[in-house]
């Protein structure tokens, strides 16, 4: 089976330049059928005549802005996400990337497409780069800003099958975001999911903010809320240490020196905390593949998130978490 991903070609703060390049890159190392969702007359331009065969494009005249509410994006069905979202559910592509509005990406995928049985919410997943040169996942980062206890315990398992399916961790460890490592720590929210998760491969209990970056767990457990503050205030933190670096080192001629001499760490670090390494986070709990993308991704972040789509379809994670939320079911009544 060929794989086919929509890409949201009008989505993002760049508008379809880099978004075209990007798919043209991913097709350039990937094995997929790429489908442009958007204004024909703007895309077409852009992609060169020797990848024109290789690249289908499906016209839409509309494009959900950033200053738009996203539950307007439920009756713009001429809007380049609904139209991708819709190649998915009616099995034309397997997958969608857009690195355009994410709560109208989320809106309409959610409604669009619906959820796999025994989910009671979607969760956004995104990577953290930790000490042990790997990557800690971390959900939800903005799908659900008021959650249940039954909810960050469903966020728990589906993040076990994503760390299982995609990134090879036979028993992933898991943790809940808590003020403390005691099992007293914690909301009441916290300390409820703490009694569901109890007993289950893997837990590790409370966590805390540092453990994301330490690699003690696999999976760190929060609701949207929180996940989503972690994720911006790190993109903060790293910007801002990357700025003093390069400020503290052109006010020195000794650390110009030592800066020449560590080129390849600088670039190295810089790969770690690039958001656009990462791609995209995809959106677990669905009929379906969404990668939902920064709205500043260049074409390298557009590229990851396509492989990040192309091996999602391919690892069969959805069907592990439905089958793992039919388990906990079971063994829960």
């Amino acid at each position: 089976m060929k794989i086919k991903i929509a890409i949201d070609a009008m989505g993002g703060d760049f508008g379809p330049e880099p978004i075209v390049r990007g798919t043209i890159d991913a097709l350039k190392r990937y094995r997929f059928d790429a489908i442009l969702v958007g204004v024909k007359s703007e895309i077409l331009p852009l992609i060169p005549k020797k990848f024109r065969d290789k690249i289908s494009i499906v016209e839409a005249s509309d494009a959900i802005g950033m200053s738009d509410a996203a539950t307007d994006a439920l009756k713009r069905k001429d809007s380049s996400i609904y139209k991708a979202i819709d190649l998915v559910r009616d099995g034309s592509a397997h997958g969608v990337v857009s690195a355009g509005h994410s709560g109208a990406t989320m809106s309409v995928a959610t409604l669009r497409l619906g959820r796999l049985k025994n989910v009671m919410r979607p969760a956004l997943v995104t990577l953290m780069p930790n000490k042990k040169k790997q990557r800690t996942v971390l959900l939800d980062v903005g799908a659900n800003v008021d959650c249940k206890p039954e909810h960050l315990a469903q966020f728990a398992i589906m993040g076990n099958c994503y760390a299982h399916d995609m990134w090879g961790i036979n028993i992933p460890t898991f943790g809940l975001l808590a003020n403390g490592e005691e099992d007293s720590k914690g909301n009441e929210q916290t300390k409820a999911a703490f009694k569901i998760l109890e007993g289950i491969d893997g837990f590790r209990g409370n966590v805390e903010g540092r453990d994301i970056f330490d690699g003690s767990v696999d999976v760190v457990v929060c609701d949207g809320f929180v996940g989503n503050l972690i994720l911006k205030s790190s993109e903060g933190v790293a910007s801002a240490i990357t700025h003093l670096i390069k400020d503290y080192i052109r006010k020195s001629p000794v650390a110009i020196t030592g800066a020449l001499l560590m080129r390849k760490v600088f670039k190295l670090l810089k790969k770690e905390l690039d958001y656009a390494e990462v791609g995209g986070a995809p959106l677990l709990g669905l009929k379906g593949c969404v990668i939902v993308s920064h709205g500043k991704s260049n074409s390298k972040a557009i590229e990851n998130a396509i492989k990040n789509a192309i091996f999602f379809v391919d690892s069969g994670v959805s069907e592990h978490i439905q089958s793992a939320l039919e388990q906990q079911q079971k063994s829960s009544s």
